[in-house]
């Protein structure tokens, strides 16, 4: 047995689940509403407070797709329920980031301003305070997509190993290297 897919889901106040007939999950919480298709041979049991789910078989296909969709059932009731939250740091002289409406505009060290249009179900904030790094902040109930949008914001300069310059999360331990004056001893 599954030792992610075996555990039970529990339901917070506040958050309704509705499962169609073709598999078909429904997530309704305060943040908002998400929908996921599930593989129609797993069977869905959404009982008091916990959704179950359950493989019919013990067939190699059943057991990877039993951990997968009680993993995205999982990410979607905290989802409505408490939401997501990342944070980039942009590294680097001159960098800069400012988000209108739903575009976000990041001066990156290029010969040009690069502009990035934010889902509408992302929530963005670009923060610039004096003698620190800027500060983007993205928030949304659907895990996948954010993660999508910051790896996007992260591709357009990507931390480079010598000086750290580029975009990078806030927390994340780069891998450093010495340069060229560790050649010369």
């Amino acid at each position: 047995m599954s030792r992610i897919g075996k555990l039970p889901i529990e339901i917070p106040a506040g958050v309704t689940i509705n499962v169609s007939k073709e598999n078909l999950v429904t997530v309704k919480g305060p943040l908002g509403t998400l929908t996921q298709k599930v593989d129609t041979d797993l069977e869905i049991a959404v009982e008091a407070t916990q959704i179950v789910v359950k493989r019919p078989t013990e067939q190699k296909r059943h057991r990877a797709m039993h951990g997968l969709y009680r993993s995205l059932l999982h990410n979607m009731v905290v989802g409505v329920s408490k939401g997501y939250e990342i944070k980039l740091e942009l590294v680097g002289v001159g960098y800069r980031a400012e988000a209108q409406n739903q575009i976000l505009d990041l001066v990156l060290g290029l010969s040009h301003h690069t502009y990035l249009q934010i889902p509408s179900e992302v929530k963005v904030v670009a923060v610039t305070d004096k003698r620190t790094n800027p500060i983007i902040t993205l928030n949304s109930a659907d895990k996948q997509l954010i993660g999508h949008v910051a790896a996007k914001i992260r591709s357009f300069r990507s931390p480079e190993p010598y000086k750290g310059k580029g975009v990078k999360f806030v927390g994340e331990k780069l891998r450093r290297k010495a340069g060229k004056s560790a050649a010369k001893k």
